[in-house]
């Protein structure tokens, strides 16, 4: 029996349902609001700094300085931001060497709070259009963790993949962050045309978390097999690298 993909672990899991969008001026003032009427004396001064303060926290908010709630001291994000749509940002150029269809309508998920944003993003892969279903699937998560230090919890599960599925291979990289593991499954036999194959990078770089996820059934694929696992573990590398790099600059 084939095993499937590499199911996220417990902490690292698929986000929530979309959070509903913030108000409009949520915080501070809306642009041309007109300021209040001072007056004299004690109780005038009073009022006077308490809209002084009122226009710095305005002015911290719009500078993105203060948050749902304020950062951990140690949290350190590496320059990553949370995204609404993580399918924009996802370059998976390697992979169309063998994927030459794009998606024309990926999933995304958010979820934004005080103590963690998380995005993700499926996509189904298609080696020509000729294909009815997809051959393959891709997914990618990002998680910024606002409050709690991921890397031991990260460091436990990826690096000890293998001893919850007898079938996975784990291997420690570099070139990637803090700390990176390529995680591959192939339970093909000779001819290739049973079993399953899969490749997940995951990569911790400061309190950001990230997996990039190829998965396939061989019975899947319509008129071939699929790549080798050492070729899309190539692929997924560097569309990981440019993902990461959109991640930052966006």
């Amino acid at each position: 029996m084939s095993t499937p993909a590499p199911a996220p672990a417990s902490g690292y899991g698929a986000p929530s349902p979309v959070y509903p969008p913030a108000q409009q001026y949520a915080y501070g003032q809306p642009p041309g609001f007109p300021p209040p009427t001072v007056g004299k004396g004690a109780a005038g001064r009073a009022v006077l700094w308490a809209v002084v303060g009122a226009v710095a926290a305005s002015a911290l908010w719009a500078a993105g300085i203060l948050l749902l709630g304020p950062l951990d001291d140690r949290a350190d994000l590496a320059g990553y931001r949370a995204k609404a749509n993580l399918c924009s940002s996802v370059d998976y150029s390697a992979l169309r060497t063998e994927y030459t269809e794009q998606d024309s309508s990926p999933t995304h998920n958010s979820l934004k709070h005080k103590a963690i944003d998380q995005s993700s993003c499926s996509i189904s892969l298609k080696t020509g259009s000729s294909s009815s279903y997809a051959d393959a699937y891709l997914s990618v998560e990002m998680d910024l963790h606002k409050k709690t230090d991921p890397a031991p919890e990260f460091t436990a599960v990826w690096s000890q993949y293998d001893q919850r599925y007898q079938d996975y291979e784990v291997q420690k990289v570099s070139g990637f962050g803090d700390e990176a593991y390529l995680v591959t499954e192939d339970t093909t036999s000779g001819t290739g045309t049973s079993g399953s194959r899969a490749v997940t990078l995951a990569v911790r770089d400061g309190w950001m978390t990230y997996q990039m996820s190829w998965s396939v059934y061989t019975s899947s694929y319509e008129t071939t097999t699929p790549p080798e696992v050492s070729e899309v573990s190539r692929w997924v590398k560097t569309d990981t690298r440019s993902t990461l790099e959109n991640l930052r600059s966006d």
